[in-house]
C-alpha cells in the first residue's frame, strides 16, 4: 500500500477538488429552497442576510441552458436606418424623400442603408455633406463616417443590452451578434417576460422630463375635449363606461354648467368621460386599461394634435395602478416635449428601502455634468414634478423637494420593491444609441424545462445503473473495479464544469451519457486483453499489465480523435452544440483518467491483497 501513498494521494487529491468546485452548487441549491420557503418582508431581510454568499455560489455554481431552466429566446433588429435620420443635421423636403426610398428599398436589399443612401443623393446629384459632416467632405468621406457610427452602434447596443440583462439579474445569459444588424439574446430563468422585452428593446433615450404645471395640463386636456365633443367622437363613445373622479358610476354628474346623466356628459364631455382627472395631481388623468387604445386614437387625430402647444406632450406611465374594483388604470401626464437631461450621465442606482420609513426608494447617483445640470434643474423646479422617461413610457413622476447639489438623488413613491427595482434598472440601463426592433421571441416554459431535467437525469441514472449491472455481472471484480470509476468519472466531468462555470444543456446531458459509455468501452477493451493474456497462461499481474499496455494506443487513439471532433462542434457550433460538445471533451479527459490510472492503482492493490480471487468474468 505504501508504494501506491502518492498515486491515492492523487486520486483524493482529485476528488476532493471535484467536490470542492462542486459544493457552490449544492450550496446554491439550498439557499435557493431556503428562500422559496419565505415570503414578503421576511425573503428580502434573508437576501440581504445572506447576499454575498448568494452571489459567490451563484456565481461558481453549474448553470442551466435555456433548454433546462426555461427562459426567453429573442432576436433584436438594430434600426441603423433610424439612426441615420437622427444624425442628419436638417431635414428639408429632398432629405425626406430620400430616406422614405431607402427605406423601402432597404426592406427588400440586403445591401448597407448606408450604400443605398449614398445611391439616392448620388442619383439626384445633392452632396450627402449637405446633412452630414462638414461641407467640404465629399461622398466618401461621409459614407465611410457613416459606415463607422453604424458599425458603433451596433456594437454599443450589444453593450448596453449586455448591461441591461445584467441589471436585470439573468445567470448567464447568452448575447451574441448575428450577421451586420442582429442580436441573439437568450435568458434562461426569466419568468417575467413583459418587463424583459420592454427593457431589451430600449427605443428611446433615457430622459428627465418636466410635467407642465396642473393649471397648464388641465387646459390642454379641456381643449382636447372641446375638439372631441364639436367632432365625431362623442357619438361612438361608450357610456357604460362613464365615471366621476372618484372612478365610480353616478346617476347624476355635477358639473359648473350644472347636473348632467352620462349620456349628457358623455356627450358634451367626451374627453372627461373616460380620461379621468386626477383629484391628488390635477395636471394628468387616469385611463382604463380598456380606454386606453381608444384615447391613445383620439391624441393622434389631426385636429387633436393641432389643439395641443408644441411644447407639450401626453405620455403614458408604464405600468397601471390598480384602484378599487380591481380595474387598471393608466396615467396620462402633460410634459414638456424637450426633455431637461438625458440618461447618459447617470452612474449608479439602487433599489432599497427607506430604513426610516420602509418604503421603496430608488437612489441615484450622476457623473460631473450631470450633477451641474441637476442642481441646476432642481434648483429651479421645487415643487414641481420631473418625468423619468424611457420608450416614452413615463416609469416615475417624482416631486422635486429641493436643489440637489452633488448628483446624488433619491426617487420616492413606488408601491413595492419590485417597481423600485425595475426603475433602478431603467435608469442604470443607459440608452441605446440606435432604436432596436423585436423580430423574434420564443418562451421556454420552467415546467418545460424541468421535464427535460427530470428526463435527463432519469435516462442518466438509467443508462448508469443498467451499465454498472452489467459490468459487475459479466467481468465480477473488475466489472465492480470499472463501476467505481464510472462514479469518478462522473464526478469528474461535473466537477470540471463546475470550475469553469460551464453551462449544462440538454444536449450536455446527452455528452455525459455518451462520456459514460466511452469510459465503460475502455475498460472493456482493457478487460478483453487481459483474458486474452490470462489464456496464454501469463499470471493475473502479468496479464493485467500487458492488457494495459497493449490496450492503450487503441483507446488513446478513438478518444483523441473523438476530443478532436468535439473540439471542432464546440469552436464553429453555436447553443446546443456546444453544450454537447463541451461535456463531451471532459468527458472524454474524465474516462482517461479514470479507466486507465484509477482502476489500474485498484488492481494492483487488489492483485497484492488477494491475488488470484480478482477476477474477470
Amino acid at each position: 500500500m505504501r508504494k501506491y501513498r502518492i498515486k491515492l494521494f492523487v486520486i483524493a487529491a482529485t476528488v476532493g477538488m471535484a467536490l470542492y468546485f462542486l459544493y457552490p452548487t449544492y450550496r446554491d441549491y439550498e439557499l435557493h429552497q431556503q428562500l422559496k420557503e419565505l415570503h414578503g418582508p421576511d425573503s428580502l431581510q434573508f437576501v440581504e442576510k445572506n447576499e454575498t454568499e448568494i452571489r459567490e455560489n451563484r456565481a461558481k455554481r453549474i448553470k442551466l441552458g435555456l433548454d433546462l431552466q426555461g427562459g426567453m429566446r429573442v432576436v433584436l433588429e438594430v434600426n441603423v436606418l433610424k439612426l441615420l435620420e437622427d444624425l442628419g443635421k436638417n431635414r428639408d423636403d429632398a432629405f425626406t424623400q430620400i430616406m422614405n426610398e431607402v427605406r423601402d428599398e432597404v426592406k427588400r436589399s440586403d445591401e448597407s442603408p448606408v450604400v443605398i443612401m449614398r445611391r439616392k443623393f448620388e442619383a439626384r446629384q445633392i452632396r450627402m455633406s449637405r446633412y452630414y459632416g462638414s461641407l467640404r467632405d465629399d461622398n466618401d468621406k461621409v459614407a465611410k463616417m457613416l459606415e463607422d457610427e453604424s458599425k458603433k452602434a451596433i456594437d454599443r447596443a450589444i453593450e448596453i443590452v449586455g448591461n441591461r440583462v445584467d441589471q436585470y439579474g439573468v445567470s448567464e445569459p447568452s448575447i451574441q451578434k448575428l450577421g451586420g444588424t442582429r442580436i441573439n439574446v437568450e435568458l434562461p430563468g426569466v419568468s417575467k417576460e413583459t418587463e424583459v422585452r420592454q427593457l431589451l428593446q430600449g427605443t428611446a433615450l433615457l430622459e428627465f422630463k418636466l410635467l407642465k404645471d396642473p393649471d397648464v395640463g388641465y387646459a390642454v386636456m379641456k381643449a382636447i375635449d372641446n375638439t372631441l365633443a364639436a367632432g365625431s367622437a362623442a357619438d361612438t363613445t361608450d357610456t357604460s363606461l362613464v365615471a366621476s373622479a372618484s372612478i365610480k358610476d353616478t346617476a347624476k354628474i355635477t358639473t359648473p354648467e350644472g347636473e348632467m346623466d352620462q349620456e349628457q356628459f358623455a356627450k358634451k364631455h367626451p374627453f372627461f368621460t373616460i380620461a379621468l382627472v386626477s383629484q391628488q395631481h390635477p395636471g394628468e388623468a387616469m385611463v382604463s386599461e380598456e380606454n386606453r387604445d381608444k384615447v391613445r386614437r383620439w391624441l393622434e387625430r389631426d385636429d387633436v394634435m393641432r389643439s395641443i402647444p408644441g411644447d407639450i406632450q401626453f405620455l403614458w406611465s408604464a405600468k397601471p395602478r390598480i384602484v378599487e374594483g380591481g380595474r387598471k388604470y393608466f396615467a396620462l401626464y402633460p410634459v414638456k416635449s424637450t426633455p431637461e437631461l438625458t440618461g447618459g450621465v447617470i452612474v449608479n442606482a439602487k433599489a432599497t428601502l427607506d430604513p426610516g420609513f420602509n418604503q421603496p426608494i430608488v437612489t441615484m447617483e450622476m457623473n460631473s455634468d450631470g450633477s451641474r445640470e441637476w442642481a441646476r434643474i432642481t434648483g429651479a423646479n421645487v415643487n414641481k414634478r420631473i418625468a423619468i422617461v424611457m420608450d416614452n413610457a413615463v416609469f416615475s413622476a417624482p416631486v422635486v423637494r429641493g436643489k440637489i447639489a452633488g448628483g446624488h438623488s433619491q426617487i420616492e413613491g413606488m408601491d413595492n420593491l419590485d417597481e423600485a427595482r425595475l426603475l433602478e434598472i431603467v435608469l442604470k440601463a443607459g440608452a441605446l444609441p440606435a432604436p432596436v426592433d423585436i423580430i423574434e421571441q420564443r418562451s421556454v416554459g420552467p415546467s418545460l424545462g424541468e421535464d427535460s431535467i427530470r428526463n435527463g437525469i432519469l435516462s442518466s441514472l438509467l443508462a448508469t445503473v443498467l451499465t454498472i449491472i452489467f459490468m459487475a455481472i459479466y467481468y465480477r471484480t473488475g466489472g465492480l473495479v470499472a463501476d467505481g470509476a464510472l462514479v469518478f468519472c462522473l464526478l469528474f466531468l461535473m466537477g470540471v464544469l463546475a470550475a469553469f462555470q460551464g453551462t449544462l444543456t440538454l444536449p450536455g446531458i446527452a455528452g455525459i451519457i455518451l462520456t459514460l459509455a466511452v469510459a465503460v468501452d475502455a475498460n472493456v477493451l482493457i478487460y478483453e486483453r487481459i483474458r486474452e493474456e490470462e489464456a496464454t497462461g501469463k499470471t493475473l499481474r502479468a496479464a493485467i499489465d500487458a492488457g494495459y499496455e497493449k490496450a492503450f494506443s487503441a483507446i488513446f487513439d478513438s478518444n483523441l480523435t473523438t476530443f478532436i471532433s468535439g473540439v471542432i462542434l464546440y469552436q464553429f457550433g453555436s447553443g446546443p452544440v456546444q453544450g454537447f460538445a463541451l461535456t463531451l471533451m471532459i468527458g472524454i479527459v474524465a474516462s482517461m483518467f479514470s479507466a486507465i490510472f484509477i482502476t489500474r492503482v485498484f488492481f494492483n492493490i487488489l492483485t497484492e491483497q488477494y491475488g488470484s480471487k480478482v477476477t474477470f468474468g
